[in-house]
């Protein structure tokens, strides 16, 4: 069997498929040798299994799941007729009983024609009464190894664990070719082997040979995160499967260096390939070249940047139901989220003249509480429906900051505005100047001044939000990077109840949130963790990588850890977590392909070998 194959061309990572026409043949098959094969320079040799232990627990497989060497199993399961079967064992119980009462009582062997009389009519039994069927069932097992060595020192290991699980086993000698066949994806199973692995198992006894004990996590259309850690099958999630999972949420939690951005840039990568839009929020400068890797669309929040966003814009959005969308009333309660966020402490009076003034100034720009005012005339450009306002046709904070000036209530208001005018903090002051086209959007708020930074990742984030709630046909996810900076001490009720309600209704615009965080205890700092509950709860699927103790202490009641989960977060390395994923827990180790590997580290050693 030889099949020479041409190289294909190096092609990017957009084009990284296997077509139809590609082949997968050895090069050559070694059939020379009785007691192996080779093929491409591996070898390969096995068992077959030719009696079981009387009596399995559920699960019995798991050992020879968990060889930590290269092993393959192929099992044959032939139902037998059920009218052929009875028939059969009657005669057979008949012809015994026979038998038994004509021999003498002298003879060894009576004891095991008694022993096999009793088997027979306990199947019979199990047959007529519990409807259970019989089945012939076969079982191989194949090991390879790169030396002959090797090879047979795996199959005398592999030889001690069958026999220490009750399971009698014999090499394939002169029959490596048929027990190749038996590996192959085509359901062969010879009869030269047939013939000697070939034993009867009842329904009960069948189901016990399921080999997959652990939880398994493979949606069709989904996204790989990894291999279990039991099974090490593969973890495929589609978080928008709404006929799996109650919500596309997401939270992601565990301490520096636990391999939390990785995670999260791997799927990152895996969602672009499915042209998924994509939002994230950096605060910490990690998903740049990422970014620029996928041709998306860098926007970096800091005094020195020429990318802005107004925090004053109304954005149009998609309505849910009939009522009027009432855009200035919405403007007004999130303004006063970012208010309470620069300014600080606002008094209830001067809530109130700061919401006047914002009316006013937005008043002065043609804008009301009428929505129609904030659309354009349809008539000269012919359009079926009026145009909402260009953005460049929006106040920013320069306006309002002239408006509080002819106010005297609200003097200390524009002194404390002031240096988001003309001084430190004067990016905020600009009309918005980023294109929103593409499918992947970063916003980098890390040189953000930290008494500013929960200012400016609120004020992506309401943008993201706007450009979520536009389109509900479409998938989204927004990323929340160190979101403990507004849910927790940093933040307040007000930035607190915005991004609860993103968790709680993202749902209905096709979107999906994801919570990144490594400090768990600053996750749950407001209000006795009322929010970081609530967000953790909103999410379907959630990921627990490595945690201090104390971290783990906050988590256990939320979570329902057991004490073996607990043992396990405490000890994870780097790139393994607990998954959960609805009603399944799964451990878990993170996998990349080498190029997605050497596109989203950030080691030190990786980036040296790398050239970065």
């Amino acid at each position: 069997m030889v099949k020479n194959l041409e190289k294909r061309k190096k092609r990017s990572i957009w084009d990284a498929v296997v077509s139809k026409n590609d082949v997968f043949l050895p090069d050559y098959i070694n059939l020379h040798n009785p007691k192996y094969i080779e093929m491409d320079g591996l070898y390969s040799a096995g068992l077959m299994v030719v009696n079981y232990a009387g009596k399995q627990e559920i699960g019995w497989m798991l050992r020879l799941l968990e060889l930590n060497f290269d092993a393959d199993i192929s099992m044959f399961y032939e139902k037998l007729e059920f009218h052929r079967v009875i028939r059969d064992l009657t005669y057979y119980i008949g012809n015994i009983h026979t038998a038994i009462q004509t021999v003498s009582r002298n003879q060894q062997d009576i004891d095991l024609m008694e022993t096999s009389c009793e088997d027979a009519k306990y199947i019979r039994r199990e047959m007529q009464v519990n409807k259970e069927d019989l089945y012939h069932l076969c079982m191989y097992i194949s090991v390879s190894a790169e030396t002959v060595e090797l090879l047979n020192f795996n199959l005398e290991k592999l030889e001690g664990i069958c026999a220490a699980m009750g399971l009698a086993t014999r090499r394939t000698v002169f029959r490596q070719k048929e027990l190749f066949e038996t590996m192959l994806p085509i359901a062969e199973n010879p009869a030269e082997l047939k013939s000697a692995a070939v034993r009867n198992v009842l329904t009960e006894g069948l189901s016990s040979t399921y080999p997959f004990v652990s939880s398994e996590l493979y949606d069709e259309d989904g996204v790989l995160i990894g291999t279990n850690n039991h099974n090490h099958s593969l973890i495929v999630v589609d978080r928008f499967n709404s006929m799996l999972y109650k919500n596309a949420n997401m939270c992601v939690l565990g301490t520096s260096g636990a391999g939390k951005s990785f995670l999260v840039k791997l799927m990152l990568l895996r969602n672009r390939y499915l042209g998924i839009q994509q939002f994230v929020i950096d605060p910490d400068s990690e998903y740049r070249s990422v970014c620029e890797s996928l041709d998306g669309t860098f926007l970096e929040i800091s005094p020195s940047s020429r990318t802005y966003i107004n925090v004053m814009d109304i954005r149009e959005s998609e309505k849910v139901d009939s009522e009027p969308k009432g855009y200035l009333m919405e403007k007004l309660a999130r303004l006063k989220t970012f208010f309470s966020l620069i300014l600080k402490e606002l008094s209830e009076e001067e809530e109130r003249v700061l919401e006047e003034n914002l009316i006013a100034c937005y008043k002065k720009f043609g804008i009301t509480f009428e929505d129609e005012s904030l659309f354009l005339e349809s008539g000269e450009t012919l359009r079926l429906k009026p145009k909402f306002r260009d953005l460049k046709d929006m106040p920013v904070l320069g306006d309002l900051y002239n408006v509080l000036l002819e106010d005297k209530r609200a003097e200390g208001l524009a002194i404390r505005l002031k240096p988001f005018i003309s001084g430190a903090y004067s990016y905020f002051n600009h009309h918005t100047n980023v294109n929103f086209g593409n499918k992947l959007i970063v916003a980098d708020i890390s040189k953000t001044d930290t008494n500013k930074m929960a200012a400016s990742m609120y004020a992506v984030i309401e943008l993201f939000w706007d450009k979520i709630q536009a389109n509900r046909g479409e998938k989204k996810i927004i990323y929340l990077d160190e979101l403990w900076r507004l849910i927790g001490s940093s933040g307040n009720q007000y930035t607190a109840e915005f991004v609860y309600k993103i968790f709680k209704t993202i749902r209905k615009y096709g979107g999906a949130a994801t919570a990144i965080t490594q400090d768990v205890s600053d996750f749950f700092d407001l209000e006795n963790g009322k929010y970081g509950k609530a967000i953790i709860n909103n999410s379907a699927l959630k990921f627990v990588l490595q945690l201090e103790e104390e971290d783990i202490g906050i988590l256990k009641n939320v979570l329902k850890l057991s004490e073996e989960e607990e043992f396990k977060i405490r000890n994870f390395a780097r790139g393994n977590c607990l998954f959960y994923a609805g009603k399944n827990h799964v451990e878990t180790k993170i996998q990349a392909y080498d190029y997605e590997y050497d596109l989203i580290t950030t080691d030190r050693a990786d980036l040296e070998r790398i050239g970065k």
